[in-house]
């Protein structure tokens, strides 16, 4: 049996009778140069760091262009380190999966540690703040969701844990905005070192979203005493201290057994699927389709690696807005989100499932050729429409990406101001478009607006997703069941803080409701009412 330790890399044969590529440096080097000077540190240990972002540096250091390699936080959940990243040497075993069916194997070898933040390892603790101190560390990543960087409710009150890291100060901070921003100030007091935060998650605006939070808490810190004038002028001065912008784009879902199986097969060890106390699923292996796009704003002030020799984009952030733009409000995720929430109502646990449901594929056609190409901005270096393509013909239709409609659908409320809120915006702003001419967008917002009852189409009762404003948004649904011939939800969709706007000013609110109504009617009706109109 083949074990994922650095110790079995050694074993090159076997591996390369399975056809698994292995890593062409020397770990130990590269993690031995790491502890001395470290460049890149990544906040959020998940599958899409771990299947695309780990993977296209280590192409760099397949190169011979680095020599060091990227330091693992986990911040949310500890386990994922002691359970996915120590057990293991911090190795990954990616699987690309193709159409056809075909597994292309990697052993990702690039990240050469793993921390916490968890304030009872003090070890971990200390190393943190060493690499923060080290002048040679040059980028700090996060791929933390959304919903890492809000440090505020909707109603705009900071969160609790936000509350007690404000008033506590730089010591003992608990979020990880305020941890980074406590480190930052580690980094100034050592030097003012320069230094840049790249977010890469998939949310509009990200590197705004880093800025924001940390201009925030160092200002609030700053009122208390807990920082100098001095260190608030540091983070904000562009030739020490950015926050550039980027767009990722990558299907990692949940673990698949049959991947797992496949490897089990090959006779590799121990790749059995780890679901942690905060759930978390995740294994030894990375499944993920081939296709991935990751464009940053090039705006460093410490140097950064070289990334663009493994096909990262670095462009000007003019660029980055419009390709981020393009993907996230009108080419992929608005189409994404369409196929979550109507996927759980219709019963669906495949994506690739629904786009063969004839009814769905028109659906989200409509959505981007029809709605969203009509405003989206060429960003000049990805067609619009190929990507289109490629999303809805290729990429949702692998039936071997095992992406679920009930993952897909999680944190919603979160999405859909953008994905599609900026679509609604832009018909408003046209003096040619108008949004009352719009079908499948509140079409899809009318079906979450369902969907947050908890009951599909069938009638019967399933599990919602996560969403970080559930409870909320139950109290708005009391009441409301299947069958009903009326129904208030006007409190929750003149919410602008959900939807990003007034949606009854742009004339659609009554028109959501009236096919909230229909896909109320009782059994079937979700899917008559999306026949009906589509």
């Amino acid at each position: 049996m083949l074990e994922l330790k650095r110790k079995a890399l050694d074993q090159k044969d076997a591996w390369a009778e399975i056809d698994v590529a292995l890593p062409k440096f020397d770990i130990d080097a590269v993690q031995k140069n790491t502890v001395e000077r470290p460049t890149w540190i990544h906040f959020g240990a998940g599958n899409i760091f771990r299947g695309f972002v780990a993977n296209a540096y280590q192409k760099v250091l397949n190169k011979g262009l680095a020599d060091t390699g990227i330091v693992a936080v986990d911040s949310f959940d500890f386990e994922v380190i002691d359970k996915v990243y120590t057990p293991f040497d911090n190795l990954t075993m990616l699987v690309l999966m193709k159409s056809t069916g075909e597994f292309e194997k990697t052993v990702v070898g690039s990240i050469v540690e793993a921390i916490t933040t968890d304030p009872q390892r003090s070890e971990d603790f200390n190393r943190l703040t060493d690499i923060f101190e080290n002048p040679s560390l040059q980028m700090v990543s996060f791929t933390i969701t959304e919903k890492g960087y809000a440090i505020t409710t909707p109603d705009g009150e900071y969160i609790g844990v936000i509350k007690k890291d404000l008033e506590s100060g730089i010591e003992h901070p608990i979020h990880t905005m305020s941890i980074i921003t406590a480190l930052a100030y580690k980094r100034f007091k050592k030097g003012a070192y320069p230094l840049t935060f790249v977010s890469m998650d998939n949310c509009s605006h990200n590197g705004d979203k880093v800025k924001a939070a940390v201009y925030t808490i160092a200002d609030e810190w700053l009122k208390r005493g807990y920082v100098e004038q001095d260190f608030i002028d540091y983070i904000k001065d562009e030739s020490k201290v950015t926050f550039p912008l980027s767009m990722i784009d990558k299907i990692t879902p949940r673990p698949s057994q049959d991947v797992q199986e496949s490897l089990e097969k090959d006779g590799l060890s121990n790749m059995d699927v780890i679901i942690t106390d905060k759930n978390s699923y995740m294994a030894p292996f990375v499944n993920a389709e081939i296709s991935e796009y990751l464009v940053i704003e090039d705006k460093f002030t410490n140097g950064r690696p070289k990334l663009e020799e493994a096909g990262v984009i670095f462009t000007d952030r003019e660029t980055v807005n419009r390709v981020e733009t393009m993907k996230v409000t009108t080419c992929l995720n608005p189409l994404h989100t369409a196929l979550a929430v109507t996927g759980c109502l219709l019963g669906y646990t495949l994506i690739a499932d629904e786009v063969k449901d004839p009814i769905l594929a028109r659906l989200i056609n409509k959505i981007g050729y029809e709605e969203g190409l009509k405003v989206v901005v060429n960003p000049g270096i990805i067609d619009p429409k190929e990507f289109i393509d490629e999303v809805v013909n290729e990429r949702f239709a692998n039936p071997f990406i095992p992406d679920t409609p009930q993952r897909i659908a999680t944190d919603t409320s979160q999405k859909v101001g953008i994905r599609f809120g900026e679509t609604i915006k832009s018909y408003a702003a046209s003096d040619t478009l108008d949004p009352k001419e719009l079908t499948a967008i509140p079409l899809a917002l009318a079906a979450w607006v369902r969907y947050l009852l908890g009951v599909d189409d069938k009638g019967q009762n399933f599990d919602l997703s996560s969403d970080p404003l559930m409870e909320e948004l139950q109290k708005l649904m009391a009441g409301i069941q299947l069958g009903d011939q009326e129904a208030n939800i006007k409190p929750l969709l003149e919410k602008e803080s959900i939807f990003g706007l007034d949606l009854y000013s742009v004339g659609l609110g009554e028109k959501i409701e009236g096919f909230f109504l229909e896909m109320l009617a009782g059994p079937g009706a979700v899917r008559n009412t999306l026949e009906k109109y589509l």
